[in-house]
């Protein structure tokens, strides 16, 4: 085609055109048409932008027409009323940590935040902050567009105070209901609060994703210290960028795993990435130099990420766990107070104390309160390495037992421990020990929480402390240690053996059983729980078990906690008055506002004078009795310990209690299922093992507060204390009889139960020694052998005592002084069977006669009925013998030299034995020879029938058994042999099955 040609036939009829004036014409026509077109689009499209702008408007009223006006106050309590996480503190303001919570967040004040991180999150969310009013509406009609265009790229158009809205007032709810109300709402706010104000609420309420340790964490200055392990005000630029981008997708961006721990290389990237992006707006923004920003782009932030994050809970489980419960508890009765409810009537209504426990549980993980333990850190950190390096704890247990409260069997079981330090005077508890560890299957507290039997550490709280304020009991009153039944219950003591009569200072020294329970049944029908114990604190214990005599060995049904036992002993250190222990000191708001703060309230229990008696008694377990063992394990020696061990039925539970002027101390070893703690190998005894444990936790408690854990003060005396004598058997006024016997006694005595009246146990009597016993004579006894004017019980006082019922009197006779009491002659009483029974065979005769000087000496006649023996002498061999003398002794001094002796033993009643073998003094001629036997002498035949006396040392004939020898030797019923308290290998109190045994 010839384009040129064409062109120019085109050219040539559009000029033709033009000069007919036609394109003129109708463009005129257009140009009217157009503009009319365009103007009345011009005016639709105002009356439409109107008509739009009235049905937004419309609608926007529609979305918000349920919204209420929100004043100031409202608004306030809205925005900052985001949960915070309580802290914990020990004494003395030292931080232990934030209590167990499904979110960590710590508040913290603007003027606490880096700047730099303030810019950063200002860059990243809000670059116009504090420029509008709570909205940017380009930014809402951007969203608004991206929304209906359904846009894969989505700005977003929120504004820090909308977030703070929609976090604290709102929802997160993705609608335009929500959307218009956060909108109206952040403009309000804006009226109300500066600035500043809604930043900081912003920075506090915003999430962080989660915590080293899988936990999730929200607010600026909880993710500061769990990320980089440092304050809001201290990060540096590439942190402070980190933080600020994570709130766009805390779980993505964080550089930790939902389980806990850090994420790898490529889980790790997203974050960085994000870090990376916020510098870039800080830079375009004018917020940070290009030196600063290219230095921040090479910073490597995996460095700073905290590795690993130990809750309260994984490094003081027993703590945390403990002063979160106790904390829940005061805030139930605070919360109840303040709607005008008593503690009783929540301890009365189960259902409405439930409630304010779920509210103050509610409260305590969400208001952020402070709470101040009592707790000193020094020595609770010292016991739990004391425990961690124990080594006689004793071994494990193999036996199968099921657990009562699961009925799964336990295959192996652990010696388990647990401790209690707490302040005389205020009740401050300064340490405890909950148990040997924290896991998985082991998480009870045995210090606060487990119920066991305290054994015979029951004894001062429950027997002799009230027994002696009632004027019952003094320290030297004498109780007869002797085989004692109650109904069916016939209880043992540790050693299973009994000990006769002693002063209450040596029963409790030693921690006899069966004189507490005397003593016990003597004020039980007074409810001593409901009087005593009550007032101590020992709670645990049912209201009927006072009735049962078991209780003062430690046999309850139910058991008290080792904080119980140890906060019951308080009352004798602090003079008889009760301290209840405590162990948070006080709860207090974030301001500074208190909400509780513990006071203690002394309760009278005891008299000054019963509780120094008492101590001074306990002070002899320690230096002399069962507990022994103790002061050579004290690094402190010159402290004033008083205390008392126990052991619970089967040896299950070992316990030991210790007092001093400022502090008082329990410690415990068991297992968690009761099993015996006997062992044979051990190198310590159970009672000694509980024993080393406890010196090496007050030793270690005594090495950082000397000053308070081993004063050198004594436990004062109080006014009302006298020193007085008396009679040993009785208890009573020595009577000169009694002083005759060697038998007063002098002890300590509260003034006003001093003895008024003179004893009366003794009296003037004949009698005999039998198998070194004395006995009163009987009918038939030879008089040569009777002691005129000995001592005898009196009969009466016996029988007053109920002695007279007992198989063998000499049961009461002591260890301690007991020849004195030996020499003391038992009555016959009507009734009473006496131990010397007429069998009427002869006793048997001494032997192995010998000769000293003038002196004869022989061997005890095996007979146990012997009162003496009679000496009889030939002039010559063959010639007739003749009585010379009598002795209750084996031994005789000859009146002349020369002659032929023998011996003859005589018993009570009069019969005596044949004689000894002969023993010849002095030189004689020998007699002429006898006629053999097959040559009859006529001299000889006329004396066949005359019994002759044997010949000097030949045999004698056989004697027929003597059925007496045998019948037991009488003795008086009791083992002598005693534990020493000057060896340190002796266990003291040993207390097997039988101390803290129940009924059945």
């Amino acid at each position: 085609m010839d384009f040129k040609h064409f062109f120019q036939n085109v050219g040539t009829k559009v000029k033709t055109v033009w000069n007919t004036g036609k394109i003129q014409r109708v463009s005129r026509i257009t140009y009217d048409v157009i503009w009319n077109v365009i103007l009345f689009f011009i005016i639709l499209g105002t009356i439409g932008m109107f008509l739009g702008a009235g049905i937004g408007f419309g609608y926007f009223a529609s979305l918000v027409k349920d919204e209420p006006i929100r004043s100031y106050e409202s608004m306030e309590k809205d925005i900052y009323d985001y949960e915070e996480t309580s802290k914990l503190y020990f004494a003395g303001d030292i931080y232990i940590g934030d209590i167990q919570s499904d979110l960590h967040r710590e508040e913290t004040k603007l003027e606490n935040i880096s700047p730099t991180l303030i810019e950063a999150v200002l860059a990243t969310e809000d670059e116009f902050f504090y420029e509008h009013n709570g909205v940017v509406p380009k930014a809402i009609i951007r969203a608004l567009v991206q929304e209906f265009t359904n846009s894969n790229m989505k700005s977003g158009g929120s504004t820090l105070t909308q977030q703070l809205i929609k976090n604290q007032i709102l929802t997160n709810e993705v609608s335009f209901d929500r959307k218009a109300k956060e909108i109206l709402l952040a403009m309000r706010l804006e009226q109300f609060f500066s600035k500043d104000e809604i930043l900081e609420a912003y920075l506090n309420i915003i999430p962080y994703g989660r915590s080293a340790n899988g936990r999730n964490i929200a607010g600026v200055q909880t993710a500061a210290r769990e990320l980089f392990g440092v304050d809001a005000d201290e990060v540096n630029l590439p942190q402070a960028a980190f933080l600020a981008g994570l709130p766009q997708g805390p779980s993505y961006y964080t550089p930790y795993k939902s389980g806990g721990g850090l994420k790898d290389e490529e889980g790790l990237a997203p974050g960085v990435n994000r870090m990376k992006v916020v510098l870039s707006r800080m830079y375009e923004s004018g917020k940070i130099t290009d030196k600063e920003y290219q230095e921040a782009l090479k910073y490597d932030i995996t460095k700073d990420f905290v590795t690993e994050s130990e809750s309260p809970l994984d490094k003081y489980p027993h703590l945390t766990i403990e002063l979160e419960e106790r904390a829940s508890e005061i805030l139930t009765y605070v919360l109840a107070e303040k709607d005008g409810y008593s503690k009783e009537d929540l301890d009365e209504d189960h259902e409405l104390k439930e409630e304010y426990a779920i509210l103050a549980n509610r409260d305590l993980r969400r208001n952020g309160y402070n709470i101040h333990s009592t707790i000193d850190k020094d020595i609770y950190d010292a016991w739990q390495e004391v425990a961690k390096n124990f080594k006689y704890y004793g071994p494990d247990s193999t036996k199968q037992v099921v657990d009562p409260s699961t009925g799964e069997v336990i295959e192996r079981q652990r010696v388990e421990a647990a401790a209690e330090l707490i302040e005389n005077s205020t009740g401050r508890i300064i340490s405890f020990l909950g148990g040997r560890g924290y896991s998985y299957d082991n998480q009870l507290n045995y210090a606060t929480r487990a119920k066991r039997s305290n054994g015979s550490t029951m004894k001062p709280l429950l027997v002799y402390a009230p027994a002696m304020e009632k004027g019952i009991i003094q320290p030297g009153t004498p109780i007869a240690d002797v085989e004692t039944s109650w109904g069916s219950w016939t209880p043992q003591n540790f050693d299973n053996s009994y000990h006769g009569i002693l002063p209450v200072r040596n029963h409790l020294m030693n921690s006899y059983n069966v004189p507490a329970i005397k003593v016990y049944t003597q004020i039980m029908n007074d409810n001593p729980v409901e009087q005593y114990l009550r007032k101590m604190g020992i709670t645990s214990i049912g209201d009927d078990e006072y009735a049962h005599q078991a209780l003062a060995i430690g046999g309850t049904s139910t058991g008290i906690t080792i904080e119980e036992n140890t906060n019951a002993y308080v009352t004798f250190a602090n003079g008889g008055n009760f301290v209840d222990a405590y162990m948070i000191e006080k709860i207090t708001t974030q301001d500074g506002e208190v909400v509780y703060e513990h006071k203690s309230e002394p309760v009278e229990v005891f008299s000054p004078q019963t509780s120094y008696l008492t101590l001074d008694m306990m002070r002899d377990v320690v230096k002399q009795g069962s507990a022994s063992y103790l002061p050579g394990q004290l690094k402190y020696k010159n402290v004033d310990w008083a205390g008392k061990t126990g052991t619970s039925q089967h040896t299950h539970d070992v316990h030991f209690v210790g007092s001093n002027p400022n502090v008082t101390m329990g410690a415990w070893l068991g297992y968690r299922i009761g099993q015996s703690l006997v062992c044979d190998s051990c190198e310590l005894h159970h009672t000694n093992r509980n024993l080393k444990l406890w010196a090496e936790l007050i030793n270690a408690a005594s090495d950082i507060n000397p000053d308070l854990i081993a004063p050198s003060q004594k436990f004062q005396r109080p006014d009302g204390i006298v020193s007085r004598s008396y009679c040993a058997t009785s208890g009573m006024l020595p009577s000169d009889l009694c002083n005759e016997a060697g038998l007063v006694s002098s002890d300590l005595f509260n003034a006003k139960f001093v003895p008024t009246k003179v004893d009366d146990s003794l009296s003037r009597g004949s009698y005999v020694l039998v198998d070194g016993k004395a006995v009163l004579a009987g009918p038939n006894t030879p008089k040569e052998f009777i002691q005129d004017d000995g001592l005898s019980f009196n009969p009466e006082w016996l029988i007053r005592n109920q002695y007279d019922k007992l198989r063998d009197i000499r049961q009461l006779f002591p260890s301690i002084r007991r020849e004195a009491w030996e020499k003391i002659t038992i009555p016959n009483i009507k009734g009473f069977n006496s131990t010397i029974n007429d069998d009427g065979v002869a006793p048997k005769a001494p032997s192995s006669l010998k000769n000293s000087g003038r002196n004869l000496t022989w061997n005890a006649s095996s007979s146990k009925d012997v009162v003496g023996y009679r000496i009889f002498r030939a002039n010559e061999p063959g010639e007739s013998f003749k009585l010379i003398g009598s002795s209750i002794e084996t031994k005789f001094t000859l009146p002349s030299g020369t002659g032929v002796y023998h011996v003859k033993a005589v018993d009570y009643f009069g019969l005596e034995s044949k004689a000894s073998e002969e023993i010849i003094i002095g030189d004689f001629e020998e007699p002429e020879e006898l006629d053999k036997p097959n040559k009859p002498n006529n001299k000889d035949n006329k004396d066949k029938d005359k019994p002759k006396d044997p010949k000097p040392n030949t045999p004698k004939d056989p004697v027929e058994p003597n059925p007496r020898d045998e019948e037991e030797p009488v003795d008086g019923g009791g083992d002598n042999t005693e534990p020493n308290p000057n060896n340190p290998e002796d266990p003291g109190e040993e207390e097997p099955p039988g101390d803290g045994e129940n009924e059945g």
